[in-house]
């Protein structure tokens, strides 16, 4: 959540910074702006809303060749053009950007700044005070900026510019993501290398408690005890024409339709030369140490987690928990004796997640990432990474992260088992390559799919997913999908716990979306679905083909009866995107959430 850019060099910044915040409008903001520096001093254009209505109150006659600027998720102060960003010092001379939380923020502002008069209710505006009150102490800026970072606690991403100084960006970095970009004649600031893409692809990635100088021609990466520290960068193998719409009208339809080619990659990726599955040997050897599996995810990930326990406990034979990553961190159950940590993140920077890898590490336990950003927080920390190769994922609302993150948990499990002796009665490679092709199919199959969203969900206040077994946690997922794009409110229930409670907000006319996809619960969830419609409810059953019977909306291709999840989701995710659509809801950028939480 948040994003933050900036631009040192020759050219005018302003509409660099702005294209560069229209990259990370997939992260999820409620009020953005920049800040530009040229000799007549700090320029700053900030509003409430969208980019777009930033463009329009950015002076186009105001020539800068250094700025920063910033998307806002609030967390401190409701969405306003007041706190939105940059902030600025008392007497304006300092300027200042900042994703993160500063916990003590409270206590600094008791302590350091009782004298001063605080423009907006932000934690934010606390830095950039306290980095002026330091400097008329006769302070440097370098000085004023390194000692203010000492103070805080917390996490911080931030830029900060002078506007007695023109050719330096300050730079600082702890929890919160935040990377320096690479030119010929210019550098950059960005939170995630695709926002500066239009300019370069070379990046150095900045470390917890860092401070960075930033010129046009030079970038000086020190601790917070100021010494030097020499690191290479890297590139950023990101295609531009993965970030765009094309002819797609979201970016979550277009990312629905990336599914089959995700999965083809996925195969690719994790075959040998024999057209075997293969895991890094490192890896499979930490797996079969552990004498448990704890996955901790947040969200989306989280939903993907429980499907990946049934994959690793049936085709590994090794137990697994799955636990949500915020309540985690604060209170951990009692571990086994040789636990495996795997950390599920679409981004690498869930900050709830990392947490929780910081205290695992220093208790001493091995640890695996699963992600989409290679470099990320929580690859770069962990042991191990294993990649999801789904390209970049810019909606909101998960789509082919979550399948993504499916099939690698499977391929996972199946390569584990097959070192511990254990043989599946199918082949993973070639069932993988079935759901691929029946991803296809559902996704030439919109039009029945925007047909139910019409019948079942235009007007509706709520809705309903039941299944059971692994159809239980894709209903989760479809819930989750539905509510937070179409702020219907939804939600999933294991179909024989409707009689112990849920049962109770059936009304007349209530729709319920009813997973059947395997065989063994398939009259069980039937009997569910005859339990709610006696009390009224508007049963919309999906089952798989084998399984259907004639009162069925639609049937999903047959793929294996373990992999069912991977197919049966795309049509919670296409009937979540068109009753959005229907609803007139802002299918990319829906309300109050973000792409990457970065915050606790």
């Amino acid at each position: 959540m948040c994003g933050i850019v900036g631009y040192i060099g020759y050219n005018d910044s302003k509409e660099i910074l702005l294209k560069g915040l229209e990259k990370l409008e997939y992260r999820g903001y409620d009020s953005a702006g920049i800040a530009v520096i040229n000799n007549e001093g700090v320029h700053v254009f900030k509003e409430k809303g969208r980019i777009v209505d930033l463009r329009a109150a950015v002076d186009t006659n105001v020539e800068a060749s250094t700025g920063i600027g910033h998307t806002r998720w609030a967390t401190h102060g409701v969405p306003s053009k007041t706190n939105s960003h940059p902030h600025q010092s008392a007497s304006g001379r300092f300027t200042l950007v900042h994703n993160g939380v500063i916990e003590n923020y409270d206590l600094l502002k008791r302590e350091y700044l009782q004298n001063v008069s605080m423009k907006s209710e932000t934690d934010t505006e606390i830095i950039v005070q306290l980095v002026e009150l330091f400097a008329n102490d006769g302070l440097s800026t370098e000085e004023a900026f390194r000692k203010t970072l000492t103070l805080l606690h917390g996490s911080y991403a931030l830029a900060l510019i002078d506007n007695q100084d023109q050719e330096t960006i300050y730079v600082a970095k702890n929890k919160s993501p935040l990377l320096v970009g690479l030119g010929f004649g210019f550098n950059v600031v960005a939170s995630d290398a695709m926002a500066m893409l239009q300019v370069t692809d070379k990046y150095v990635e900045l470390m917890d408690k860092e401070m960075v100088i930033v010129k046009k021609d030079e970038v000086t990466i020190q601790n917070l005890d100021g010494e030097v520290i020499n690191r290479e960068p890297y590139t950023a193998e990101l295609d531009a024409s993965d970030i765009e719409k094309g002819t797609y009208p979201h970016y979550m339809l277009k990312e629905i339709d990336e599914q089959p080619a995700v999965m083809r990659k996925i195969i690719q990726n994790y075959q040998d030369q024999n057209g075997e599955l293969k895991i890094d040997a490192n890896i499979v050897s930490a797996m079969n140490d552990a004498d448990r599996i704890y996955i901790v995810a947040a969200g989306t990930s989280y939903h993907s987690g429980l499907v990946g326990k049934q994959f690793i406990e049936e085709m590994a034979q090794i137990p697994v928990e799955v636990h949500i990553s915020s309540e985690f961190g604060y209170n951990m159950p009692l571990l086994s004796k040789k636990p495996l940590f795997i950390f599920l993140s679409q981004s690498g920077e869930t900050a709830d997640s990392r947490q929780v890898l910081v205290q695992v590490k220093e208790m001493g336990h091995k640890s695996l990432t699963i992600t989409n950003v290679p470099g990320s927080t929580l690859s770069r920390e962990a042991d191990y990474t294993l990649l999801l190769h789904a390209g970049p994922e810019i909606a909101v609302a998960s789509t082919k992260a979550y399948t993504a993150q499916l099939a690698v948990l499977a391929i996972l499990a199946e390569v584990t088992g097959k070192s511990r002796g254990l043989e599946l009665s199918f082949s993973l490679i070639q069932e993988l390559g079935i759901v691929a092709n029946a991803m296809d199919v559902l996704c030439d199959s919109k039009e029945e799919f925007e047909a139910i969203a019409r019948e079942y969900l235009a007007t509706t206040r709520n809705c309903f997913f039941i299944g059971r077994g692994i159809d239980y946690y894709v209903g989760l997922e479809g819930a989750l999908k539905l509510k937070e794009i179409s702020y219907i409110q939804a939600e999933g229930f294991a179909g024989g716990e409707l009689k112990h409670g849920t049962i109770a907000l059936i009304e007349d006319g209530t729709p319920i979306i009813a997973l059947a996809t395997q065989g063994f619960v398939n009259l069980s969830i039937r009997g569910n679905v005859k339990e709610v419609v006696a009390r009224g409810a508007n049963p919309c059953i999906i089952s798989m083909e084998g399984l259907n019977m004639d009162e069925d909306r639609f049937v999903i291709p047959e793929v294996h009866q373990t992999l069912t999840p991977l197919i049966s989701v795309v049509p919670m995710q296409l009937i979540s995107y068109y009753a959005a659509l229907h609803r007139d809801c802002d299918v990319d950028k829906p309300r109050n959430l973000a792409k990457s939480v970065t915050v606790e």
